[in-house]
């Protein structure tokens, strides 16, 4: 017997069993309860998907954030709307979104890319997933669709074939340039060549003795000749560097013995303009790891350039020096000078420029080019410093040796 106001053991029991019960249920059902909620949660926010729900037969039952992001409408718009509305006309003329949902329905999932459009009509590219959605006896209910906007990727992807093309189509050309330019030095050479050895020939006396006006004639003869023949070793070298056909020996070079080799290659055409050719410091141990014969070439067009564009009784001086683990060639001259705006065109392929403005000199504007070419390719550089009225200093930087 239970005393005066103790609850009964009954009730008690029940009690107990009751809240067990519920604690069991809650155990069973939260999980599930709060796992829809948090899909939906999901589907509702996330915004860069667009999903949505279709019925059976295409219409638009739900709509979240993301689809109204990349699409453009609201929900309040679209719900309710057959889902073709994101379709262009050629592609609703030919059946394309009933054709999407008949696969998806017989197959499970259909997967695509392509164009859509979007509330103001503007397309974008996208990745469209429909997925059949049946219920447990097997009927199917409807659709689950998931796009994403792919259209900057698409863009992306489109720039670099097209990058790739034009690199193709470049490269193309310039083997073709390559070969033609090579076929162009051989034929046109091998008569220059003719022409100049005759020409030695009969200035040397060869032949009959020769008047001072055939002489004369003669000497215009072989500077024509060797005067074609430069160009188009300038084409030939040029084309090869574009190739990268060009080999580089590199090695220990002491630009002084370079400057006491090439200085007098030019001393005829300086003396011809009355101009004083010096090198104002060089000394022995000024080395650098180069090319000797790259390293004398563009010291050669340097130098020719010089004499170019400098007018009578002009000086050109030469130096060398180096710099922590740079060692540098400098070729300056009291020329006419180089406007600021110039200093990079004057190393384009074909350009005179500056200097040129106001006198058209000989040659192919091919030397700066090859010159800034063999340097890079050395592991150096040609730079410029000059204004117009003061002359300009070239500089040849490459590494010490």
């Amino acid at each position: 017997m239970p005393t005066d106001g103790a609850p009964s053991e009954a009730p008690r029991r029940k009690s107990v069993r009751d809240a067990a019960e519920f604690a069991h249920a809650r155990r069973a059902t939260t999980p599930t309860t709060e796992a829809e909620g948090l899909y939906r949660l999901l589907v509702e926010t996330v915004r860069d998907y667009a999903i949505f729900v279709l019925d059976p037969d295409g219409y638009i039952l739900s709509w979240n954030a993301g689809a109204e992001r990349i699409k453009g409408w609201r929900a309040d718009q679209i719900i309710g709307k057959h889902f073709s509305a994101f379709y262009r006309e050629e592609d609703i003329e030919r059946g394309k979104p009933d054709w999407e949902l008949e696969v998806a329905a017989e197959e499970g999932r259909f997967e695509d890319e392509g164009w859509r459009v979007r509330a103001d009509g503007s397309l974008f590219w996208a990745n469209v997933i429909i997925t059949a959605l049946r219920n447990e006896t097997g009927r199917l209910v409807g659709f689950a669709k998931v796009t994403r906007d792919l259209t900057e990727r698409r863009a992306a992807q489109e720039r670099a074939i097209e990058d790739a093309r034009r690199l193709a189509e470049a490269e193309a050309s310039s083997r073709a340039k390559s070969g033609f330019l090579a076929m162009m030095s051989h034929e046109l050479r091998t008569p220059l060549n003719a022409i100049g050895g005759y020409t030695e020939l009969l200035l040397l006396g060869a032949a009959d003795p020769l008047t001072s006006r055939q002489r004369e004639f003669l000497e215009r003869i072989r500077r024509s000749q060797q005067h074609l023949l430069a160009i188009i070793n300038d084409l030939l070298n040029f084309s090869r560097i574009e190739a990268g056909q060009v080999s580089y020996d590199l090695a220990p070079v002491p630009l002084r013995e370079v400057v006491t080799l090439v200085t007098p290659m030019i001393e005829p055409q300086a003396t011809a303009k009355r101009l004083s050719v010096r090198c104002d410091a060089c000394e022995p141990g000024v080395t650098a790891r180069a090319d000797r014969v790259k390293v004398e070439q563009i010291l050669l067009n340097l130098l020719s350039n010089a004499i170019k564009f400098t007018g009578e009784g002009g000086a050109i001086s030469i130096s060398c020096a180096m710099d922590g683990e740079r060692a540098l060639l400098r070729v300056s001259d009291t020329g006419q000078g180089i406007p600021a705006s110039d200093h990079e065109a004057i190393f384009e392929p074909f350009v005179q420029v500056g200097r040129g403005l106001t006198h058209v000199q000989e040659g192919t504007g091919l030397g700066l080019a090859i010159s800034r070419d063999l340097a890079r390719a050395m592991d150096g550089d040609l730079t410029v410093r000059s204004d117009p009225g003061k002359g300009a200093t070239f500089t040849l930087s490459l590494p010490a040796a």
